[in-house]
């Protein structure tokens, strides 16, 4: 029995080397964490800096970033200054000016907004353009009259919201000019609204902004854009925010099984549809 479990137990030199190599192996692992933080500086933050542009922002006033990132970025030695409206002006015009491909970019996604430049200073307002550059540009901007910011409404004047364009909308109390684009794109892809509290369906429009811009938007059913839903393909029903992609496949499928709706109460009978869904999609929907 001693034998046996002496020849059990024995190692040779080579399983003995291995064995020596893991031990090491998981000794410095085990290390690792203590080696790194012992050589390892942490970076203190300063506040102070974001601190002084949290303080300049609550007084309405434009923030200069220390680290002054856009500095260097304007092609000065190049420019070409000539008079120019920014509402209208390409990215190769704005590079012309000097401003680089980067400070443009910044531009146009302000315009992709809704964002427009009623006066010079909405120029200055552009984080990317520099204050040497907008000293150099400020001469040369040429901003028209009807491009002047939009008049509101008068009290109790009411627009409707399915036909208004997106300068009639800016004249909503409350509606400015990414808000009129967000309007306009929500109401294209869903067909028109045909009640107001849509609205708050619309990126943006809480609770307080709709309380806000109620009493000065109306609705006209007329406007809506419906589809006959025994023809309609499943693009067509996927424009809907409401329906989910198996909701839509459910009731074009659900049409192929049974033949044509006579009226929303048959797609009642397709169970991932509850009633709350037939009563938004109700109104875009004809049977014939």
């Amino acid at each position: 029995m001693k034998p046996y479990f002496k020849n059990y137990l024995s190692v040779t030199k080579k399983e003995w080397n291995g064995m020596v190599v893991v031990i090491i192996l998981m000794a410095l692992i085990l290390a690792a964490p203590y080696v790194y933080q012992a050589i390892r500086k942490d970076n203190i933050i300063n506040f102070n800096e974001f601190d002084k542009a949290v303080a300049l922002l609550s007084k309405g006033k434009r923030v200069s970033t220390e680290n002054k990132s856009w500095e260097g970025e304007s092609k000065t030695a190049t420019a070409v200054m000539f008079a120019f409206n920014p509402n209208e002006l390409t990215d190769a015009g704005w590079q012309k000016l000097g401003l680089s491909e980067r400070q443009v970019k910044v531009i146009k996604n302000y315009e992709e907004k809704g964002g427009r430049f009623y006066t010079k200073d909405d120029v200055k307002k552009i984080y990317s353009i520099t204050d040497a550059d907008y000293q150099r540009l400020e001469p040369y901007i040429n901003i028209p009259d009807t491009y002047h910011r939009t008049e509101k409404a008068a009290p109790g004047e009411v627009i409707e919201v399915n036909s208004a364009d997106s300068a009639k909308l800016t004249r909503i109390r409350g509606i400015g000019p990414a808000f009129a684009m967000r309007i306009i794109r929500y109401r294209e892809r869903v067909g028109g609204f045909y009640n107001k509290e849509q609205l708050k369906e619309v990126f943006g429009i809480d609770e307080a902004k709709y309380a806000e811009i109620k009493g000065g938007v109306g609705v006209d059913n007329k406007h809506i854009t419906k589809i006959n839903v025994n023809t309609a393909s499943f693009d067509q029903l996927r424009r809907f925010p409401y329906l989910s992609y198996k909701q839509a496949n459910a009731i074009l499928e659900y049409h192929n099984q049974h033949g044509d709706y006579e009226s929303v109460d048959d797609m009642k009978n397709i169970a991932i549809l509850d009633d709350g869904i037939l009563r938004k999609i109700e109104p875009y929907l004809t049977f014939k």
